[in-house]
């Protein structure tokens, strides 16, 4: 009789090479993921500006996004810019009349007005209203492989898409933030007069004297600033969906978050810069 054969055990499946972990490497750490994106997010910045400096410029689509932004934007800024002024006024006026210096109410309450509350009420509706519809209609594109499309034609989905839209949202916010300015200052004017008593001349009085013209400059490049953030950020999210259609919305709901942080810390920054390097009127 001949002796069996040895029963050699089955071998373990081979391991794939897109599975198979590289010497010496290690997989990326997910605390890595923040750095990742926010470095993403100043790449898509540079390619925007580098992108406005090329031909051809895409004139309608920025005049139909220009519309588009100053269309949902307009009216619900001049509704809201005078509860804005008038509750500026109405503290201002408060503590002005407490501390005796009833003045300054006029001066203190505009500068509040054009330096901070102008602004940041632009660049949150533009970041509340066109930027969520921006990110949405970018992040449906991408859904639709409508954007790999037009890198395969070799069409620029940055320079097509994205640059009319920063820019619309850039040009609405500064031309915005003026009507912002000028109906929150009336809005501010009216309840201090009628609301509180005060006297239209020592109104008008404390504003030139307290109020100077870097004080509109700084309010018209933050509102530049901020549109452009606000721009930059929804496309970035737009650009870059994740899981179908629910992904395009949590998107939408992320750029929004995203800039409004990122808003009040550019506006910290600024407004830190702009009283150390600008000195106060006669002082």
């Amino acid at each position: 009789m001949t002796a069996p054969l040895p029963v050699r055990p089955p071998e373990p499946p081979a391991t794939p090479v897109s599975l198979r972990k590289a010497p010496g490497r290690r997989p990326p750490s997910r605390l890595l993921a923040p750095l990742r994106q926010t470095g993403q997010l100043f790449a898509l910045a540079l390619a925007v500006g580098r992108a406005v400096f090329r031909r051809p410029f895409q004139v309608r689509e920025f005049i139909e996004q220009f519309w588009f932004v100053a269309s949902v934007t307009i009216l619900p800024a001049a509704l809201v810019s005078i509860p804005f002024g008038a509750v500026i006024a109405l503290q201002v006026g408060s503590l002005t009349e407490q501390l005796g210096a009833q003045s300054f109410t006029g001066g203190a309450s505009v500068l509040a007005v054009i330096q901070q509350a102008s602004p940041l009420i632009v660049a949150l509706l533009i970041a509340g209203a066109a930027g969520s519809a921006i990110c949405a209609d970018l992040g449906s594109r991408k859904i639709r492989e409508e954007l790999d499309a037009m890198e395969v034609m070799g069409v620029s989905p940055v320079q097509r898409l994205v640059v009319p839209r920063v820019l619309a949202t850039m040009s609405v916010a500064v031309l915005l933030n003026g009507l912002v300015s000028v109906v929150g200052t009336v809005g501010g004017y009216f309840f201090n007069v009628i609301m509180q008593g005060g006297t239209p001349g020592a109104y008008l009085a404390s504003f030139s004297a307290l109020a100077q013209l870097p004080d509109l400059y700084i309010g018209e490049l933050k509102a530049l600033i901020f549109g452009f953030i606000a721009g930059i950020v929804a496309a970035y999210r737009g650009l870059n969906p994740r899981g179908g259609p629910k992904g395009v919305g949590d998107a939408v709901n992320q750029s929004v978050v995203i800039t409004f942080m990122l808003l009040f810390a550019v506006n910290m920054v600024l407004t830190a810069i702009y009283l150390q390097i600008v000195p106060p009127k006669g002082g």
